[in-house]
């Protein structure tokens, strides 16, 4: 099998780390991970510059690539061997997947601020995940307070998904759809689940006062210029 380049991550771990000023007003509460059947993030390294794979204790650049263990609901950091390892769908009885590095968008499709209402999410960017423990898609969009969990209409998310394939699309447990409502309108991509734990993780870092203040919206708008940037066209057959 073909090697996929490295994973682009940026330092996943780097987003988990606590904001150093005093955290932001009460947001709606925040659902676990593991609880929503999504992977965790992977644990603080001791000591700066001590990241290792999770798996083999391998030193790791702080761009590597991410392992889901479906039975935990964790997602861990791997060397490129291990990562290559669980990107075999048999590998580890089926329980570890290799999360890919792949991100779609399709300009062929667009998605109208309608379209996106019908799904009467409160905020205006959110992610949604299919578990294949829990058997469902759920929405998930992040917050001062971590990722928290939102009620989302099936009815209307599978006629999302009939219109915009892309939609449905991603791999269970290690993809996501990701889509963002902005003045100019609605975008949406399919990205690999360590990126939305990212965002979440910039959300948690530089959220300030009552409507996140200037330094989140840049952190977001950096976010999902560099999804643009690595997003390439989406064929149904790819």
């Amino acid at each position: 099998m073909t090697a996929s380049p490295e994973p682009k991550t940026s330092g996943l771990r780097r987003f988990a780390r606590p904001p150093a000023a005093p955290p932001a007003p009460p947001a709606p509460p925040a659902a676990g991970p593991a609880m929503l059947g999504m992977p965790s993030m992977p644990s603080m390294p001791s000591a700066p510059g001590a990241e290792k794979c999770e798996l083999c204790a391998t030193a790791v650049p702080a761009e590597h690539g991410h392992v889901a263990d479906l039975e935990t609901a964790t997602l861990a950091c791997a060397c490129r061997a291990c990562y290559l390892l669980f990107t075999q769908p048999a590998a580890g009885r089926g329980r570890y997947r290799a999360v890919p590095d792949r991100y779609l968008a399709d300009p062929d499709r667009t998605l109208t601020v309608a379209e996106w209402d019908e799904l009467e999410i409160p905020v205006g960017l959110a992610f949604f995940l299919k578990s294949s423990h829990a058997e469902r898609i759920t929405g998930f969009y992040p917050s001062p307070a971590g990722v928290t969990q939102c009620i989302l209409d099936l009815a209307a998310w599978e006629q999302l998904t009939a219109e915009h394939p892309l939609l449905g699309a991603p791999e269970s447990d290690v993809e996501a759809a990701l889509i963002g409502r902005t003045d100019s309108g609605v975008e949406y991509f399919l990205v690999p689940v360590d990126a939305c734990y990212e965002l979440a993780g910039r959300m948690r870092r530089h959220w300030r006062g009552f409507d996140g203040g200037a330094e989140a919206r840049a952190s977001i708008d950096d976010f999902l210029a560099t999804v643009r940037s690595r997003a390439r066209a989406y064929r149904p057959e790819a």
